[in-house]
């Protein structure tokens, strides 16, 4: 694929820099949700916050994650940065795959376990270990995953580490 003219590139940064954005304040959002259903004293309270958090996370957080990976990748794709040449890449590529890989198999199950059982429940869902444990997973993992966001665009901003070696350069043809 040929290489993107600058105002091409900085077009494609700016989409990626919103979604991560995106990703980034809805999951903020989740906590602050998250914290705030640890006091609920209303069933239907309790039922409303984790419907609001599923919401944020089917519809901003899933979408947004998909967009920055996509525009990462064209990112990658289409200018020097590569998805080998600079550490800082490298980085951002595993940590987000983490962020989507603990996304989607556990936080996501979590919270949709949480609205079901506070639906069925109200506020007796507190005395039910299931939903104590799922409450306290989205907790505990959506500021988790705002911390590791806010360390990934700080990689992003400052790109420390650099540019790999490359190995080609230095070698010598044997024949």
């Amino acid at each position: 694929m040929p290489k993107l003219s600058i105002k091409q590139k900085n077009w494609l940064l700016s989409a990626h820099v919103g979604f991560a954005a995106l990703w980034t304040g809805a999951v903020l959002s989740m906590f602050l949700l998250s914290l705030r259903n640890t006091k609920s004293a209303d069933g239907a309270v309790l039922n409303a916050l984790d419907s609001a958090i599923n919401l944020l996370d089917d519809w901003i957080v899933i979408p947004a994650a998909i967009g920055s990976v996509v525009t990462a990748t064209f990112l990658c794709w289409t200018t020097n940065y590569g998805f080998t040449k600079f550490y800082w890449v490298i980085t951002k590529w595993v940590l987000t795959t983490g962020l989507v890989v603990f996304g989607t198999f556990w936080l996501f199950p979590w919270g949709n376990a949480a609205e079901r059982i506070s639906a069925q429940e109200g506020l007796q869902a507190w005395s039910n270990p299931v939903y104590e444990f799922d409450a306290k997973g989205v907790l505990i993992g959506t500021i988790i995953q705002v911390l590791f966001l806010a360390f990934i665009i700080g990689i992003s901003v400052l790109k420390p580490w650099g540019r790999r070696p490359d190995s080609a350069k230095g070698q010598v043809s044997a024949d």
